[in-house]
């Protein structure tokens, strides 16, 4: 059976705690130097002790080789049969005798060193030593995985989320009003994306991200190599992310959002993620899920401020995904935090106003171009409300059959014999209300 190890060595181990012992009158920090002082000049003094008695051991040793070697060469000559004058040995008994007491005072000194090393106090600072040191310099410690914006710049070996060309997604934005309320810079809120128009007899729920368009590559040609820290095209980033993007939309609790953060934040914090966000809480509010937007701009503040964080302490923002959280459970920054989602989501709901009716203006002029006519039921009913204020889609249906066939073919003559066939009270009452719906101009 083996041996067991001796642990007696660290019986004596001082420990920074036993400092802790101060008196109320004696400064902590004085107390802690002092003792430190008087440990250190107790290892000096021990040390030169250590190197005095080794000092003299060593003479004892040179003297007792000397004595051995003089005793040896007389045993040689006394063996050869030479005589040994009285002198001599008295000389050989004198050396005998100081041998001995040379090697007595060398054991004791030994027994004093090994005394003295098996009480030795131990410390921090004598207790270990360094037996290899060496020092490894990353050579990517100078690139910045991080823009000046304090957004992250996707990794090389990021694979992503293997999301297919079918998944949904946004397209490309463009710069928008809606903004950041902490930083208002021109988002890119002016996607050119489409959204289902309201009509007064459509009860069905507008679908939500539209579909990705398949692209048709031509011949292969030669590209040069991407760089390292390029950042991903908004297309791309979205084909690659986009369930990770929606599964963090749906997250309501705020550590299931740390926790995921902590898990995808590479993903996350980019830019383009942001972009993607507003685009989503834009077009929810458009289509009437008004819920469902509040939580999206929720989750693009959070995304915003940690990158606003990172930006003022010039650090990737992964680093202050932890920091930012443990700042807003406190109330005061809560409370500012939602001040700001608030402000957010009000400037989504304007700009989502402003975007349907920039919407229904390009799509008016594009059928006025094309010589196709209007439908008025798609037009919201307080935009086309004729000069006498009244709705010309109304007006319409209460016209006789006549008169709405002679509208709808544009037929001037088949209106005028329309108005013949009927009572001129009648007549009239019917182009009054034509000429205030704005069916019919008068002149």
């Amino acid at each position: 059976m083996s041996k067991p190890f001796d642990y007696s060595k660290w019986d004596n181990i001082e420990l920074s705690d036993d400092e802790d012992d101060v008196h109320p009158n004696i400064e902590r920090e004085s107390w802690f130097r002092m003792k430190h002082r008087s440990r250190v000049e107790r290892e000096e003094k021990e040390e030169n002790e250590k190197k005095k008695i080794k000092k003299e051991m060593n003479k004892s040793n040179v003297r007792i080789e000397e004595i051995e070697r003089f005793l040896k060469k007389i045993s040689v000559s006394s063996n050869d049969g030479d005589s040994d004058s009285d002198d001599e040995l008295e000389d050989v008994d004198g050396l005998k005798v100081e041998l001995e007491d040379l090697q007595k005072q060398n054991a004791a000194r030994q027994k004093k060193l090994d005394d003295m090393e098996k009480n030795k106090k131990w410390n921090v600072d004598n207790m270990c030593h360094v037996v290899e040191e060496r020092t490894i310099i990353n050579p990517k410690a100078s690139e910045t995985k991080f823009t000046p914006t304090g957004f992250a710049i996707a990794d090389d070996d990021d694979d992503g989320d293997k999301a297919s060309s079918t998944t949904d997604s946004k397209t490309t934005p463009e710069p928008a009003a809606a903004a950041s309320p902490s930083e208002t810079k021109p988002a890119a809120a002016d996607a050119k994306k489409t959204a289902p128009k309201p009509t007064p007899s459509s009860t069905q729920k507008p679908s939500g991200a539209a579909k990705p368009t398949p692209t048709t590559h031509g011949p292969k040609t030669f590209q040069p190599p991407a760089p390292k820290d390029a950042i991903l095209s908004y297309s791309d980033f979205v084909d690659k992310h986009a369930n990770t993007l929606e599964e963090w939309m749906t997250i309501k609790s705020l550590d299931k959002c740390k926790d995921f953060l902590l898990l995808h934040g590479t993903t996350l914090l980019q830019e383009n993620a942001t972009n993607y966000l507003l685009l989503a809480s834009l077009e929810d509010e458009m289509n009437g899920y008004h819920e469902k937007m509040k939580l999206t701009c929720r989750q693009s503040q959070i995304l915003t401020n940690i990158a606003e964080l990172a930006k003022s302490l010039k650090s990737h923002p992964g680093n202050v995904i932890l920091p930012f959280f443990a700042r807003i459970e406190k109330k005061e920054f809560y409370d500012g935090f939602m001040d700001g989602v608030n402000m957010f989501i009000e400037k989504i709901k304007v700009r989502a106003v402003e975007k349907k009716k920039e919407m229904d203006a390009q799509r008016r002029a594009e059928e006025e171009e094309e010589g196709e006519a209007v439908d008025l039921a798609t037009i919201p009913k307080e935009e086309r409300l004729g000069p006498g204020g009244l709705d010309p889609v109304e007006v319409f249906e209460s016209l006789p059959e006549s008169m709405q066939t002679a509208f709808e073919s544009r037929d001037v003559e088949n209106l005028k014999r329309a108005l013949i066939g009927m009572p001129p009270a009648e007549a009239e009452y019917h182009m009054k209300r034509c000429v205030d719906c704005g069916l019919w101009n008068e002149g």
